[in-house]
C-alpha cells in the first residue's frame, strides 16, 4: 500500500514536471516552422527564426535549386514541408497562391501566417488574407509580420519598428502566432478577426499619414510670410527708393521666414490641448469624445513640433552667417548700457527657448520617450513646452522692442512679420493663465478624475427616488 502511494506520487510529480515545462516551453513540434517563399522576406524570416531556436523548413517548387538559405534550415517539397510543421508562412505574393490549392488535404487544421501585401490600396476586392481562408477553407488564416521589412526581421526589432499586427478569426491560431512574435523580440498587437486584414495590409501603403496636415500647414505659412515679406520689403524699397535690395532674399528673408512659422507652428502644437480643456469645461465631463477635427489636430501635434524645431534650426544657420550683435557707441565712445541690455537679453531669450525647443525634440524619440514615466515625459512635454513658448515669445518681443510703435515700419500699411507671428502665441498664453488658476485649474482636475458636471444632482434624485 505504502509502495502504491509512493509510486503514485512520483507519477503526479512527473506529470507536474512535465506540464510546467510544457508551459515555459514550447514542445518539439511547435519549434518546427514551415516557410513557402525563399525571397528576402521568406529568407529573412526564416534566418530570424532560426536565430530564436526554431526548426526551419523552407517549402520550394524546386528544393534542389534553392541558394542563399540560412544556414540550418531544410528545404523540401511543398507537400513534404506542409506535412511536417504546424505553422507554416506564407511569404510569397497573392498571385502564387494556387499552389495552395492541391495541398489543402496537408493544411487541414494548419495555422497559416499570410504575410502578403499589395500595391495600392483596394487592388483587389477582397484581402489577401481573405482570399487566402476561401482558397484552404480548412485552414486557420491568421494575417501578421506583413508590416515588417526584410531588413527589420534580420537585425532584430528597434523602437522604431517593435509592432506586429496580427488578426484572424481563431483564438487559438493567433496565440501561437502572439507567441513566435514574441519570441522573436517583437509587440504582438490583436487587431481582431481576419476581417480587419484589409486595414493592416493598407498600414505598408500609407506615405506619412500624420505628416500631411503638419507638411501643408508647413509650406502654407512659409509660402504666405515669403511673398508677404517679399512684397513689403523688397519690392517696397524698389518702387519707393529705387534700391535693389534682392540680395537678401537668400539669407537676409530666409533668416525672417523660419522663426515666424517656427513660432506659429509651436503654438499651433499647444492650442488644441487648450481647446480640449475648456471643451472639457464646458461640456463638464471627460466621456464625449472631441470633435474629429480636433482629435486629427491632436493626432499631429509631434509632427508639428518637429517642423518648429526644424525652422528654428533653419533660423539659427541663418543667424550665424549673419552679424546681429553690434555695438552701438555714441561720440564719445560710451557704451550705451541700455541698448545692450536690451540686445543681450533679446539673445539670451532666443539661446534658452532654442536649448529648449531641443529638449523636446530629443525627448519625442521614442527610444527616449520609452524611458521616461509617463509623468516625466508629461512634465517635459507640456510644462516645459509651454516654458519654450514663453521663452521663444519673449524673444520676438523683444525683436521687436519700441519698433512696434515706429510708423516707419508699417510700409504700405502693413505690420511686420514678427508682428503677425505673435498673435498666435499670444493668445495661446494667455489661455493656458486661465487655465492654470487655480479655481479653474481645480475643476479641470476634478473632471480628468471623473467627475461630471450635473452628476450630484442626477445622484441625489435617485437616492430620493429609491426612499420614496
Amino acid at each position: 500500500m505504502m509502495d502504491e502511494e509512493r509510486s503514485n506520487e512520483k507519477c503526479e510529480s512527473v506529470t507536474l514536471s512535465l506540464m510546467s515545462e510544457a508551459v515555459s516551453a514550447p514542445t518539439e513540434c511547435e519549434k518546427r516552422v514551415c516557410v513557402f517563399g525563399t525571397g528576402d522576406m521568406g529568407r529573412s524570416l526564416g534566418l530570424r527564426l532560426l536565430q530564436a531556436g526554431y526548426s526551419v523548413m523552407f517549402g520550394s517548387r524546386r528544393p534542389q535549386s534553392c541558394n542563399f538559405l540560412p544556414n540550418g534550415a531544410q528545404v523540401l517539397s511543398h507537400a513534404e514541408a506542409a506535412q511536417a510543421a504546424h505553422l507554416i508562412f506564407i511569404a510569397v505574393q497573392r498571385e502564387h497562391y494556387d499552389f495552395l490549392v492541391p495541398l489543402a488535404y496537408h493544411l487541414k487544421g494548419k495555422v497559416l501566417v499570410d504575410l502578403s501585401n499589395n500595391l495600392k490600396k483596394n487592388q483587389y476586392p477582397e484581402a489577401n488574407a481573405e482570399y487566402l481562408q476561401s482558397l484552404v477553407p480548412e485552414a486557420e488564416v491568421v494575417k501578421g509580420f506583413n508590416t515588417l521589412s526584410a531588413w527589420a526581421l534580420q537585425n532584430g526589432p528597434s523602437d522604431a519598428n517593435r509592432q506586429v499586427y496580427i488578426c484572424g478569426d481563431r483564438a487559438e491560431a493567433k496565440q501561437v502566432v502572439l507567441a513566435v512574435a514574441t519570441k522573436l523580440g517583437f509587440s504582438a498587437l490583436d487587431r481582431g478577426s481576419l476581417s480587419a486584414s484589409r486595414e493592416l495590409e493598407d498600414f505598408p501603403l500609407q506615405l506619412f499619414p500624420l505628416w500631411r496636415l503638419p507638411m501643408r500647414i508647413a509650406v502654407g505659412l512659409t509660402a504666405f510670410f515669403f511673398f508677404y515679406l517679399l512684397i513689403r520689403e523688397i519690392l517696397y524699397a524698389y518702387i519707393t527708393q529705387g534700391k535693389d535690395i534682392s540680395f537678401r532674399i537668400m539669407v537676409s528673408l530666409a533668416n525672417r521666414v523660419c522663426p515666424i512659422v517656427s513660432l506659429i507652428m509651436l503654438a499651433l502644437c499647444y492650442l488644441p490641448g487648450v481647446l480640449a480643456s475648456f471643451l472639457q469645461l464646458y461640456r463638464g465631463t471627460k466621456y464625449r469624445r472631441f470633435p474629429d477635427w480636433l482629435d486629427r489636430w491632436m493626432l499631429c501635434r509631434k509632427q508639428l513640433g518637429l517642423l518648429a524645431l526644424g525652422f528654428a534650426c533653419l533660423h539659427v544657420l541663418y543667424t550665424l552667417i549673419i552679424p546681429i550683435r553690434s555695438v552701438v557707441q555714441n561720440g564719445t565712445n560710451e557704451f550705451i548700457t541700455s541698448r545692450a541690455w536690451h540686445s543681450d537679453s533679446y539673445l539670451s531669450f532666443g539661446i534658452l527657448g532654442f536649448g529648449l525647443y531641443v529638449l523636446l525634440g530629443i525627448t519625442s524619440l521614442p527610444s527616449v520617450s520609452n524611458a521616461l514615466s509617463w509623468r516625466e515625459f508629461s512634465f517635459v512635454q507640456s510644462k516645459l513646452g509651454h516654458l519654450t513658448l514663453l521663452l521663444c515669445t519673449i524673444h520676438t518681443y523683444l525683436y521687436g522692442g519700441k519698433r512696434f510703435l515706429s510708423a516707419s515700419l508699417y510700409n504700405w500699411y502693413t505690420p511686420p512679420g514678427y508682428m503677425l507671428c505673435l498673435v498666435l502665441p499670444s493668445v495661446v498664453l494667455l489661455l493656458k493663465l486661465l487655465l492654470v488658476t487655480p479655481c479653474v485649474d481645480r475643476n479641470i482636475t476634478r473632471i480628468r478624475q471623473g467627475w461630471e458636471k450635473g452628476a450630484d444632482q442626477r445622484n441625489s434624485k435617485n437616492n430620493k427616488t429609491l426612499v420614496l
